[in-house]
């Protein structure tokens, strides 16, 4: 069995955190250990309670392009609204969108990777054109 397919046996399986749980607070999809991020929004190499190889994982640039364009596309609807609701100098909105939307990527890539990781052990994903072992 691979390491990082679930058990085929639902009881080996218990104790897994959901991957919502994982992805909020960086949860080991296989221990439930929070040993899934090294710093910030890098991993770490491999899980230090079950030793889960998540280099295997390709988790890619996805999560970042699309948190991109979904938070830029929120952030200024909310600037528009604000301006063409109180008109405040522009002083206010540097001081109050540029921190929201860092900390908006911040940790939306946290748990977008967290998500996706989790995604992939559940349901044993695999680099497309290897072999089906």
């Amino acid at each position: 069995m691979d390491a990082r397919e679930p058990s085929a046996d639902p009881s080996a399986d218990k104790g897994q955190p959901g991957t919502a749980a994982a992805a909020l607070f960086g949860l080991c999809p296989r221990c439930g250990g929070k040993t899934l991020f090294a710093r910030g929004v890098r991993f770490a190499e491999r899980c230090g309670a079950c030793g889960l190889d998540y280099s295997k994982f390709n988790v890619g640039d996805g999560p970042a392009a699309f948190l991109t364009l979904a938070i830029g596309a929120l952030i200024t609807g909310l600037a528009i609204w604000l301006e063409l609701a109180v008109q405040p100098p522009f002083w206010v909105h540097v001081l109050l969108w540029v921190p929201i939307t860092a900390l908006a990527v911040v940790f939306g890539l946290r748990i977008a990777k967290g998500w996706l990781i989790g995604a992939e052990y559940r349901n044993a994903a695999k680099e497309a054109g290897g072999p089906d072992v």
